[in-house]
């Protein structure tokens, strides 16, 4: 009797267990032995995910391709310089260095070097520049906007792993509790108090707890599985996380508090992907800017210098083959020069481009006006569905509350040998069930408000 009065009390207490678990200072990244991780926290999980993730590091990939691609604009501003050598061999009837054709072998070494610099091409590199920067920009709040959306997804499955803990603890309750009713129906049995039948029903509710419970083991298993699957964490075997107690959770009460047009106002261009889609907005003004400078004229600057070595290896009788020094000093060649190119007609090819860059910025003006009619939309939805949770988390605590009301009733019942084992089942089974439902609408309730902070831009973690 003292034992079903302390399993009472414990049923009382709100069927909840905090696992303790050692956390560790750091996150373990690639460089990091990962047999060193006891307990992973949330802040843990997600600072190694962005560090492993194959999909954020070919983000990165794509933002040092942007860095490489601006690189090259900003040096086009530079001169080219170049260097040329040839060697031809002439055999038979070939000109002479005195510009007639003789009959001849004689063979011919140049060396020439020529830079040159644009001076004045419409602004054309100055908007490339620009256009350039924008875009790099815009792939790093591509970078952030993946990092938000692989946290918000990390955060989700780190809760269904919390909640499915919580079940395990409920699921090894309900075993000790069954296994106290087996030994009550036993004595009340020997007692000549109930049938024998009551005693088989226990036995059989046994049973069908501990298959319960194994199955809620799988699944505790299993969501560790696709968490340290989302990590890119090697081995399960060595992962499992930090359980968070309830009292650190936000399961606030600002929800009521807020509205999505006042989200959406005030933190809108806090949001990377309406940064991104801004920048690239940007970015097609200066595309256009540049498709017109194909109507200026362009001015550049070239220099250059050559040089050559003439040999015969049959000279006409009286003449033959001045040194290499000599020739080197009489047959350079200096040239500087201006060139101006006047674009008068070339196919209409210019004003398509620029047509084309007008497109593209209609285009860049309604990805953005998309984005932010998207954004909306999922602020409306995150708000529905963190006020439905919280009713659905209210609704479920009265009926948790009730549920222990009657259980605690029908155990004393039941222990009087007033109440049948049939009925002292299905009484734990109701509390059971709405305990693992309040659970289950809690950490539902914790996610929704997580989402919408995470709209707000609070932290995660």
């Amino acid at each position: 009797m003292r034992i079903s009065i302390i399993i009472t009390l414990l049923l009382c207490s709100g069927f909840t267990a905090t696992i303790s678990a050692q956390s560790v200072d750091s996150i373990t990244t690639a460089n990091v032995e990962p047999e060193i991780v006891k307990a992973w926290t949330l802040k843990q999980c997600i600072e190694y995910a962005v560090e492993n993730n194959i999909d954020i590091r070919q983000r990165i990939l794509q933002n040092r391709s942007a860095e490489i691609e601006l690189n090259t604009t900003r040096n086009s501003r530079l001169p080219n310089l170049n260097a040329n050598m040839g060697q031809n061999f002439y055999f038979g009837r070939g000109p002479g260095r005195d510009g007639t054709y003789q009959d001849q072998t004689q063979s011919s070494s140049s060396l020439s070097v020529n830079a040159n610099v644009s001076i004045f091409s419409g602004l054309n590199v100055s908007n490339r520049i620009k256009a350039n920067e924008l875009n790099l920009q815009a792939t790093i709040e591509d970078f952030n906007k993946a990092k938000e959306d692989l946290a918000l997804n990390i955060t989700s499955y780190f809760l269904q792993v919390i909640y499915n803990k919580e079940l395990l603890a409920i699921a090894d309750e309900q075993l000790e509790l069954t296994k106290k009713q087996l030994a009550d129906a036993e004595s009340l049995v020997e007692n000549g108090k109930s049938p024998e039948s009551d005693l088989y029903d226990a036995r059989s509710a046994l049973a069908r707890d501990e298959a319960a419970r194994v199955e809620t083991a799988n699944a505790l298993k299993l969501s560790l599985l696709d968490l340290a699957q989302l990590l890119n964490f090697p081995d399960i075997e060595k992962f499992d996380i930090e359980m968070t107690t309830t009292d650190t959770l936000p399961v606030t009460e600002y929800v009521a508090l807020v509205t999505p047009d006042n989200i959406y106002d005030n933190y809108i261009n806090n949001r990377p992907s309406i940064k991104a889609a801004e920048l690239r907005l940007k970015s097609s003004e200066y595309d256009l800017k540049v498709a017109k400078s194909a109507y200026y004229p362009s001015l550049s600057l070239g220099a250059s210098y050559s040089n050559s070595y003439y040999h015969t290896y049959n000279p006409p009788a009286g003449t033959i083959n001045e040194s290499l020094s000599t020739q080197w000093s009489r047959n350079g060649s200096e040239n500087i020069g201006l060139s101006l190119n006047i674009p008068i007609f070339n196919r209409m090819s210019s004003r398509n481009q620029v047509r084309n860059a007008r497109i593209s910025m209609e285009n860049s003006q309604l990805a953005l006006d998309n984005v932010r009619q998207q954004l909306y939309k999922e602020i409306q939805q995150a708000y529905y569905n963190a006020i439905a949770a919280k009713e659905k988390y209210e609704a479920a605590k009265k009926a948790v509350d009730a549920s222990r009301i009657a259980f605690i009733y029908e155990l004393r019942k039941y222990t009087a040998g007033r109440s049948t084992s049939y009925q002292f089942e299905e009484a734990k089974k109701r509390l059971s069930q709405t305990t693992a439902e309040t659970a289950q609408a809690k950490y539902n309730l914790i996610f929704r408000t997580k989402i919408l902070d995470f709209y707000k831009g609070v932290p995660l973690f």
